[in-house]
């Protein structure tokens, strides 16, 4: 099962990148991390297609069988550079593919609206968002930063079995439909 992890903040040392770390390590995904593939601002411009760090984006997301998206609440919504991302990718890089979203929160607003953010601009993109979402507060992370307590690793724990979950039924149910339409 190739599921790929993105770190949609900008920002090098920032809690959603220790976030996805700490997530990819230990369940051993692929991740894409915003903070180092720097994506031109997407002007919808032909040329923009030849730019190597936009091909690695769209072939690993292409490749998934589901995917996983964090993002810090910038402002109320995901982060610039995670919407941006989003616009060089389509329909055929979500459609049908299950997708867990994370925020990570901090002065005290919760990260609901980024979740809400990512999932409109998922819907449009055709993904299959989990109803089960999870927000990472900064008293969540342990050993400065390098894991999570207990009770945002029990969340983070069923966010993962759910989408995997999901995954294998959405892959099973495709095979079936392309096997009675042949």
């Amino acid at each position: 099962m190739n599921i790929v992890m993105i770190n949609g903040s900008p920002r090098k040392e920032g809690r959603t990148g220790k976030l996805t770390s700490i997530i990819s390590k230990k369940y051993n995904l692929k991740k894409i991390d915003l903070s180092e593939l720097v994506l031109p601002i997407f002007n919808g411009q032909e040329e923009q297609n030849e730019n190597v760090n936009i091909q690695k984006l769209r072939l690993q997301m292409e490749n998934a069988d589901a995917i996983i998206v964090s993002t810090p609440e910038y402002h109320g919504g995901m982060s610039g550079a995670l919407k941006n991302a989003f616009d060089f990718l389509g329909s055929k890089h979500f459609k049908d593919k299950p997708v867990a979203i994370l925020a990570v929160s901090g002065g005290g607003k919760g990260g609901i609206n980024a979740l809400n953010n990512m999932r409109i601009v998922l819907r449009a993109l055709y993904a299959n968002v989990l109803s089960k979402q999870v927000v990472i507060d900064p008293s969540d992370f342990v050993s400065e930063g390098t894991g999570l307590g207990e009770n945002a690793s029990f969340l983070v724990d069923g966010l993962i079995q759910e989408l995997k979950l999901y995954t294998q039924l959405s892959k099973k149910l495709n095979e079936e439909w392309a096997a009675s339409n042949y």
